[in-house]
């Protein structure tokens, strides 16, 4: 990958930028907390959560990680699983909707329901489409010159992290989101997408691993190794995705049958 940042002895903005940004994020986080309503406190584990994922962020975006990511198509995977992945996963278990719809006065939260509850926020957030943004979007990136593009502009490097972080949360929150999404299927339709997301991760990095397809320009063990992390990384991923979605799934309640009459 290129070397994006300031050298010579410069602002190293490729340090500077993305850690003021994940401190932001999780300072807004803990401000939105602190300014719920509701008259319930917000659980300290998914504060916990999203700090991690906050944490699991800066990891990738940051030294170590992110110079071994410029120069080795292996570090490039392990950012993808940090940033793509694991770190959504513990963004999304920290309900930021929830603690956003609690911080904001009843007028606006109203709205912004009214937003959740719209069509194109169920087609958007529906697990399918995630699925076509998140797996798809591995098959786009490594399938096509678009990653050796992406390693000589920096913009475009930076809009491929946004993408695979943003496509990583939304799956995440359409699988097993704890965050109100009135349009999610059932827990049935869920686990057969999650089951096809599992089935695609495990073809793209056998193909990769295989040498098939693959558009990358990165020496061939580096390719194999990447395909290694891509394929075992990815499963422990999906299994905690899989735990997520039967950590938060509530059974629908019965309804009381009536009287009966003799």
């Amino acid at each position: 990958m290129h070397e994006h940042g300031g050298g010579g002895g410069g602002v190293p903005w490729a340090v500077v930028l993305p850690a003021a940004g994940v401190l932001l994020l999780a300072a807004a986080y803990l401000l939105l907390v602190r300014a719920g309503t509701g008259g319930r406190p917000h659980p300290r584990l998914r504060t916990a959560s999203f700090l991690t994922g906050c944490a699991l962020l800066a990891a990738a975006l940051l030294p170590p990680v992110a110079p071994f990511a410029h120069h080795d198509f292996r570090g490039h995977m392990l950012q993808h699983l940090l940033i793509g992945m694991y770190a959504p996963l513990a963004l999304v278990l920290g309900a930021p909707v929830t603690v956003l719809l609690r911080a904001l006065p009843p007028a606006r939260a109203r709205r912004l329901t009214a937003v959740l509850r719209s069509r194109p926020a169920a087609v958007a957030g529906h697990p399918v489409t995630a699925l076509l943004l998140s797996t798809g979007g591995l098959a786009v990136l490594y399938f096509t010159p678009l990653y050796d593009a992406a390693a000589a502009r920096p913009s475009l490097h930076w809009a491929v992290h946004a993408h695979f972080l943003a496509s990583g949360c939304l799956f995440a929150w359409a699988v097993a989101g704890p965050d109100p999404a009135p349009a999610r299927p059932g827990v049935p339709a869920r686990i057969l997408v999650l089951g096809v997301a599992i089935a695609g991760h495990a073809v793209i990095s056998q193909l990769m691993y295989g040498g098939f397809l693959v558009d990358v320009n990165a020496p061939a063990d580096q390719v194999r190794g990447a395909a290694e992390l891509m394929y075992y990384g990815g499963d422990i991923a999906e299994l905690l995705l899989a735990a997520a979605l039967v950590a938060t799934w509530r059974p629908a309640p019965r309804r009381l049958a009536g009287p009966v009459r003799p």
